[in-house]
């Protein structure tokens, strides 16, 4: 999809993407061929150009190049293209205020391999291990979890990045991640329900009881997160294809891998028991 893009170069929006695609400018190629366009000779120059530079960062396996210039809605045209090398991600934490609360565990799916990072035993790898990827997709990742990382572990990631909650609102799919998973149908099983404010009762819990079925409980929680995103990543994929007006090969949606870890439900029963009963006394 990437070679039929303009709109992540300076100057072309999607309006005027649209408009090349209207006059048979269908993809990269085609462009030298083209006449009558909508542009002026200058611009018509820079675009040549702009082309030929993103042909050798396509080349090159470079993602930032498009990434930078991409609407948020748009970016899941990289997906295809830099899919190799990509790591779904989502954090956990104590609460939401980076400069004072912690990161409790993060999650890593690649499509093939799932890793877990636990606060007070292996977090300080995620660091050096994310250098691996050259492209993220998390689910409000540009407003929580990336930001949420860099204060934590005081550093930058200069990572390609897909935010499926632009991509899905663009389709008109929202209610959080949760929300998303039931639009298409995704069961959490015994997870069902479970929402942020339990992954910090389970940490806490945890924190207390140093029970290894209660930390298993929340990296069950936290993996569903990632493992749920390839798939929504695919169908969103597929269903912004609709938009375009010329073919393009969808994408086969991925067998769901087997989750490592397994929750504790006599662990998801109580806390959820001492749960309503906070939020029961909280009303009096």
């Amino acid at each position: 999809m990437l070679n039929n893009t303009f709109c992540h170069i300076t100057g072309i929006s999607e309006q005027l993407e649209i408009k090349l695609w209207d006059n048979l400018v269908i993809s990269w190629e085609h462009l030298a061929d083209a006449i009558d366009l909508p542009l002026s000779s200058n611009k018509l120059k820079t675009l040549k150009q702009a082309v030929l530079q993103s042909k050798e960062h396509l080349e090159k396996g470079n993602p930032l190049h498009f990434s930078q210039g991409l609407p948020s809605n748009q970016t899941w045209r990289l997906f295809p293209h830099f899919k190799e090398k990509v790591a779904y991600l989502d954090i956990e934490t104590t609460g939401l205020n980076g400069r004072y609360d912690e990161i409790t565990t993060i999650a890593i799916y690649t499509g093939k391999d799932i890793k877990c990072y636990v606060n007070g035993q292996n977090l300080n790898d995620f660091p050096k291990d994310i250098k691996q990827y050259n492209l993220l997709i998390t689910y409000n990742g540009k407003c929580f979890d990336l930001p949420f990382i860099g204060s934590f572990f005081d550093i930058k990631l200069p990572h390609s990045h897909i935010d499926l909650r632009y991509v899905l609102h663009s389709l008109g799919i929202k209610g959080g991640l949760k929300g998303c998973e039931r639009y298409f149908g995704i069961s959490r099983h015994e997870l069902d329900g479970m929402d942020g404010n339990f992954a910090v009762n389970l940490w806490r819990d945890y924190c207390r009881s140093k029970n290894p079925r209660t930390l298993e409980t929340l990296l069950a929680y936290n993996v569903e997160d990632v493992v749920n995103l390839e798939y929504l990543m695919h169908k969103a994929y597929n269903l912004k294809l609709r938009d375009i007006p010329f073919d393009v090969a969808q994408l086969a949606i991925p067998s769901r891998p087997s989750i490592p870890y397994k929750p504790d439900m006599t662990v998801v029963k109580r806390l959820l028991s001492f749960m309503d009963l906070g939020r029961y006394q909280s009303q009096y």
